[in-house]
This record gives C-alpha cells, sequence and structure tokens, in this order.
C-alpha cells in the first residue's frame, strides 16, 4: 500500500501486546472490551497532540499565581459509528470527559457489503468542533467515507478518524477520498476476505463487544 500523508499507523509495543489479546478467540467479552477502551485511549493521547482548541486560564498554586493552557470547553465531539464504534467512547472519555457525544447508525448490506445509513445524531454547534470518527475496524472502507462524508454535510471541518484495525483496501479509500482528514490507525492488516472481514482481524468487533453472534 502505498504512503499517504494524512494516515499515521501506530507501531507502538503496548498496543501490539494489547492487540494480541484482541485477537485471540479464547478473549472473553469483558477483557475484550476494556482492551478496546485501552487501546483507544492510548491512541487518543497520540492523535489529539495537535488541533484539540486550548484556553489560557489562571491557577494558584501554593506558591503563586500563573497561567495555564486547558483544553476548552464543550471543543470536542465523539462520533462513534454504530454499533462497535460504541466500545471506543469510553476511551477517549478517559482523557477528555467533557466530550460530547453523536451517533451515526451504518450497516452493511451483505449482499452489495456497501453501508447503510439508518440513524444519525449530532451534538449541537457540531461544525464549530473538533470531530473524532471512530470504528474499531476499517474494512471495506465504506461506511467510514459515509460518515465523513456525512459529518462535512453538516459543516464539520476538524475532523479525524480512528480505527484498530484496518485493512489497507479500507485505508486507501478513506485515505483518497477524504485527503483533508487526520486517519489513525493501531494495526494495518493483510487484507480482507471474499465476504468483506478483515484477515487475520479479530472476528466481529460489534459480537465481541456485546456478547451477539
Amino acid at each position: 500500500m502505498k504512503n499517504y500523508e494524512n494516515v499515521v499507523v501506530f507501531n507502538h509495543p503496548l498496543i501490539r501486546h494489547k492487540i494480541a489479546i484482541l485477537r485471540d478467540e479464547k478473549t472473553s467479552m469483558k477483557e475484550f472490551r476494556e482492551l478496546v477502551e485501552e487501546i483507544t485511549t492510548l491512541m487518543t493521547y497520540e492523535s489529539l497532540k495537535d488541533g484539540v482548541q486550548t484556553t489560557e486560564i489562571e491557577v494558584k498554586t501554593p506558591l503563586e499565581t500563573c497561567k495555564q493552557m486547558v483544553v476548552s470547553d464543550n471543543s470536542i465531539a465523539i462520533i462513534p459509528i454504530l454499533r462497535a464504534g460504541l466500545g471506543m467512547v469510553n476511551g477517549i472519555h478517559v482523557l477528555f470527559p467533557s466530550a460530547r457525544v453523536g451517533h451515526i447508525g451504518m450497516y452493511r448490506n451483505e449482499e452489495t457489503l456497501m453501508p447503510e445509513t439508518y440513524y444519525c445524531k449530532l451534538p449541537d454547534g457540531i461544525e464549530d468542533k473538533l470531530v473524532m470518527v471512530v470504528d474499531p475496524m476499517l474494512a471495506t472502507g465504506g461506511s467510514a467515507c459515509d460518515a465523513v462524508q456525512l459529518l462535512k454535510d453538516k459543516g464539520c471541518k476538524y475532523i479525524k478518524f480512528m480505527a484498530i484495525i484496518a485493512a489497507p483496501e479500507g485505508l486507501s479509500k478513506l485515505a483518497e477520498t477524504h485527503p483533508d482528514i487526520d486517519i489513525y490507525v493501531s494495526t494495518l492488516d493483510r487484507g480482507l476476505n471474499e465476504n468483506g472481514y478483515i484477515l487475520p482481524g479479530l472476528g466481529d468487533a460489534g459480537d465481541r463487544l456485546f456478547g451477539t453472534k
């Protein structure tokens, strides 16, 4: 796969360690959910090192008063792509507890493999926020591209996308369709099978997060 200026693939040993456990079919639902949140927090720390709105405040220490920078209130929105994206929300809230949360509901048509939108609820004033779109799996890229375009149509100008595992096909599609957004993934896998699932992947992230089949 070619290199894209707007794509960051993490290569951190701690993330690799957690993904190894995440892939294991014997990993319990509880541990799977915790790992998704932990990996998301690690990714968020790095992916939000720039682009975050800050405000200067005055703080009184035990010795003197000084000026410090803090994240501006109501400046970040988290948009999980339902349903698996819900598993990543708490991982961002650990670092940004005041971030607003919207939802975009999509499902994949099993015949065409194309995404179809069935729900969209976004925070007020989202067009002025830094928007974090999250989905654990970036497979064909269809849902991610459509979700980002939906947000652009709503006026969003500052968008970042995070996925834990990506296939080259989906990553290339998203990077080329939306070259103006930053894309962060923890691991780039080998590719897709005939049914559009990532290999080696980790199975269906939504099923493993919520205990469904």
